[in-house]
């Protein structure tokens, strides 16, 4: 089995979860391995070695796990983006629409200035809302969004049709 079969087979699909009809698509079988985790993270990786990333921009919660992981392998900063009430800080808001509701996104107003290159990672990309709202969020700030970076992508849900259309996206594995 290749490395991106082996991946795709650790990917177990949760029904009904968060709500009826929805699959969930777990990677917490990929976090608890750690050789599947390093590799996951050296395939997000590699296509932005060297872009210059200042900041990884990680989105609650798994978002965290392999954000923080990103960040050390591309030699940049992490910043965490939290559902509504959750930072300490001064923060910025941003709604949005998922695939089963909506919410709202914050991040420390101080977080990204001007002369920051970011990476926005999350662990699967859906609809696009949640990653299209993080977006919003890190330009307000003036930082230079280079790119997405997700573990897999729902590809008949086309959330990639929801974020900028000149910005680099990988997805590691597609369902």
């Amino acid at each position: 089995m290749t490395l991106l079969q082996t991946l795709e087979h650790a990917v177990r699909t949760v029904p009904d979860f968060p709500k009826p009809g929805i699959l969930f698509k777990d990677i917490t079988p990929i976090l608890g391995d750690p050789a599947l985790l390093c590799d996951v993270v050296t395939l997000m990786a590699e296509p932005y070695a060297q872009e210059g990333i200042t900041k990884v921009v990680g989105i609650e919660a798994r978002g965290f796990i392999l954000g923080g992981m990103l960040a050390k392998e591309l030699g940049a900063g992490f910043v965490p983006v939290r559902k509504k009430g959750r930072l300490p800080y001064t923060t910025i808001r941003e709604t949005y629409e998922l695939e089963y509701g909506t919410d709202s996104l914050e991040i420390h107003i101080d977080a990204l200035d001007e002369h920051d290159r970011v990476l926005i990672h999350d662990d699967i990309i859906a609809t696009g809302g949640t990653a299209a709202a993080t977006y919003r969020l890190a330009s307000f700030s003036g930082a230079t969004v280079i790119g997405f970076a997700f573990v897999g992508e729902l590809d008949d849900l086309r959330g990639r049709e929801a974020l900028e259309e000149d910005l680099a996206v990988v997805s590691v594995l597609h369902f």
